[in-house]
């Protein structure tokens, strides 16, 4: 049986009971636990890892795309969270974008490693 959902689905659990202490609002708690437990589930069944080599670009004008994204992708979060005072409904926007990065990241790689297998 495979035990990469079960377990990812823990993880939602988890990530949701913690969103909640923050931000006692079940929407928001039940699509954090979406999204990490759709990363859960991708780094546990495709054995992919968010610390894997990044992507490489030969193009010069595409590495500062890249890395401008990158830039954006790490202040944003902390920025709001200074923007909105840092109370604790920013830090649980923070979780959760994190969180949607890192399924973006780890659905991604495991499209790749599923295209070179198959």
């Amino acid at each position: 049986m495979n035990r990469a959902l079960p377990l990812a689905a823990g993880v939602g659990l988890l990530a949701a009971l913690g969103v909640y202490q923050l931000v006692p609002y079940l929407p928001t708690a039940v699509g954090t636990a979406a999204v990490y437990a759709g990363a859960a589930y991708f780094h546990l069944a495709f054995d992919v890892s968010l610390l894997a080599e990044a992507p490489r670009f030969e193009d010069r004008t595409d590495r500062i795309g890249y890395g401008l994204g990158l830039f954006g992708l790490s202040v944003t979060p902390l920025l709001f969270g200074h923007y909105a005072g840092g109370d604790a409904a920013v830090f649980a926007f923070v979780v959760a974008f994190f969180g949607a990065v890192a399924f973006l990241t780890l659905s991604e790689q495991a499209r790749r490693l599923g295209d070179e297998t198959g």
